[in-house]
């Protein structure tokens, strides 16, 4: 499965419940935020997405509520 480097699947931990789990971003749209809900404990996390000058690519999540 080749995937586009502009989406990638981005392996974090839920900010409540510390579960593993996987989001998808799509980096083609730059740095954003959006709220996601977690897959395990359905809480609202904030996805912030970061692309500096050179390019490289980054991912955090934080409680959104």
């Amino acid at each position: 499965t080749a995937m586009s480097e502009l989406v990638s699947e981005e392996r974090c931990n839920c900010p409540f419940c510390a579960e593993p789990i996987t989001i998808v971003v799509d980096f083609s749209a730059g740095a954003q935020t959006y709220i996601e809900d977690c897959q395990v404990c359905c809480q609202p996390m904030g996805v912030i997405v970061d692309v500096d000058a050179c390019g490289h690519q980054s991912v955090r999540v934080e409680c959104a509520s």
